[in-house]
């Protein structure tokens, strides 16, 4: 094993599901690049902007549940467009097309995503930027990597920082905060969650804060796992534990993290 000499994160040799799980997810970009770009999308019924579906969504969902049923038989499967049991003891929970709106302009920010959920908690995650051919997978006490390099979050203060920020400013609590952040960082929204996960655990941005927004478990649960096995700290928004089920979460670097919620000036401060 490989271990840092910050923070003691551990970089292991390759587990079953990166031999198994890695070569299905990657194998995705060939479904995928041909219609990059070039697409034709329908909206779906739901109470998000934006929120858009192609043939292809559906396609890659049944893709990943066929294939990984193959090497995993014993494991459930949950799909953004098809659902599933989340009752199950394990079972993958996957974002087919994770920025379908962006998928469909050309804009490269979107990815595949993928995570194993164990009794409540996520054990293993996969992120999948096929426009650059970047896989992100991270397992529970073995680090995160890049294409089978390890990754790890920056060590940047908050006023140095960027942080991507979703939140409902009609919130008149939210407005406060977002109000805030702003006067000590630099509050932007890249986009969809597995690009922004994925360059937060690789130190090319500093955290993010989701309040009271419109996303779903798919969309969350893959990337803050990524964020906390390359050294970042997640945690629900008042509290030092985290539920990838409670859709208010910070997940940051650790300087980041206790500048937000720690102090007489924390914005976020845990009682």
């Amino acid at each position: 094993k490989r271990e840092s000499s910050k923070n003691k994160t551990v970089f292991m040799s390759q587990s079953s599901y990166t031999k198994t799980v890695l070569p299905i997810i990657r194998s995705v970009r060939g479904m995928v690049l041909p219609h990059y770009g070039n697409i034709a999308f329908q909206e779906k019924r739901s109470h998000k902007r934006f929120d858009q579906v192609t043939e292809l969504d559906a396609r890659v969902e049944d893709f990943l549940r066929t294939e990984l049923h193959k090497v995993h038989p014993a494991i459930g499967f949950v799909g953004e467009e098809s659902g599933g049991n989340k009752n199950m003891g394990r079972f993958w929970l996957a974002d087919p097309i994770d920025g379908t709106d962006h998928f469909i302009r050309g804009l490269p920010f979107c990815t595949t995503m993928l995570a194993l959920v164990e009794n409540g908690a996520v054990v293993f995650s996969a992120i999948y930027d096929f426009v650059n051919d970047i896989l992100y997978s991270a397992e529970k006490n073995r680090g995160a990597t890049a294409n089978g390099k390890p990754i790890r979050v920056a060590e940047r203060t908050l006023r140095q920082s960027r942080i991507d920020w979703s939140a409902n400013l009609e919130d008149a609590e939210n407005l406060k905060r977002f109000l805030m952040l702003q006067k000590n960082t630099y509050p932007f929204h890249v986009g969809p969650t597995g690009y922004v996960c994925a360059l937060i655990a690789s130190g090319k941005l500093d955290g993010l804060v989701y309040s009271s927004f419109a996303y779903n478990d798919y969309d969350i649960a893959p990337g803050t796992f990524l964020i906390k096995e390359a050294g970042g700290i997640v945690a629900n928004i008042g509290s030092r534990e985290y539920d990838y089920r409670n859709l208010n979460f910070i997940a940051a670097n650790p300087i980041v993290f206790r500048e937000l919620t720690e102090g007489p000036d924390a914005i976020f401060p845990i009682p």
